[in-house]
């Protein structure tokens, strides 16, 4: 397969979506700026159901990588509705993650058509890219506290929340800015990217059941690359938080700064060379 065969940029779109929905470097910068950069124009590569077809791979991931999690919190969401009340920490979370991602949902439902419409372009990408890189350096080096996860509250989730809306915005990065917002918050960094992955479920869960009708309108011929781009996605999230919360145990973020930097001068570069 070549760089223009459809199969091998539906591979490498779904390894691209998986590796950089969880790292802190974009994935929508990354899904915008690799088709440009080659001029792929395949249409089902850059139409809603091979969207939704990643975006439900990398679902996938955080539902099979935190599946003890997910059953402990769905026991407690019941035990709440039997009670009436809530009791413990692992009950708290539950409220904490729906708190947290009402912010995006609010944002997402008044700006997608705006942010879909006038910040795919390639020079706009760069403004966020280097900006969250700032915000991450910051934040390590006022880092001073190491809360545990079980410490959050709910003015806590709801910064950590609203910071997500923004990664709304291509370049932003939506574990990258939540994992600040919880550093800036004084969590450590395992319990900030724990809760970021653990928040990034309902939103991506809900974007993919709103926009999941749209996988029905692909023909027979596109399923499977759909289904690539689908479990490539899939695997390799599930690899990346792995690798992402055993690598913020003992480093700072700063290796996805200098990458996320680097790559702003590469697309400006390029913007300027090509005219």
């Amino acid at each position: 397969m070549d760089l223009f065969d459809p199969p091998f940029q539906a591979l490498l779109l779904g390894v691209l979506q998986g590796l950089t929905e969880f790292l802190p470097i974009s994935s929508s910068a990354h899904l915008i700026l690799l088709p440009w950069f080659f001029q792929w124009n395949h249409p089902l590569l850059d139409s809603l159901p091979f969207d939704v077809a990643l975006h439900a791979g990398t679902l996938l991931a955080i539902l099979w990588y935190f599946w003890r999690d997910w059953l402990g919190l769905l026991g407690g969401f019941f035990r709440i509705l039997r009670r009436g009340r809530v009791q413990d920490v692992r009950e708290r979370m539950i409220l904490y993650l729906l708190l947290a991602t009402l912010p995006a949902g609010v944002a997402g439902f008044l700006l997608e058509k705006i942010i879909e419409s006038t910040f795919r372009n390639p020079a706009l990408i760069t403004l966020p890219l280097i900006f969250v890189s700032g915000l991450m350096v910051y934040a390590e080096r006022r880092r001073h506290l190491s809360r545990p996860l079980e410490a959050m509250n709910l003015r806590d989730a709801l910064v950590i929340g609203c910071a997500q809306a923004a990664a709304l915005l291509p370049g932003v990065s939506r574990s990258g800015i939540t994992i600040t917002a919880g550093l800036f918050r004084g969590y450590g960094r395992e319990a900030a990217t724990r809760f970021s992955f653990l928040l990034s479920a309902p939103a991506i869960a809900g974007a993919t059941l709103l926009q999941g009708r749209h996988l029905f309108s692909a023909s027979p011929d596109e399923w499977p690359l759909i289904a690539m781009g689908f479990s490539s996605s899939a695997v390799v999230g599930y690899a990346a938080i792995a690798f992402l919360l055993r690598y913020l145990r003992g480093h700072t973020l700063n290796l996805f700064v200098v990458y996320r930097l680097v790559l702003s001068a590469l697309v400006i570069f390029w913007i300027l060379w090509k005219g």
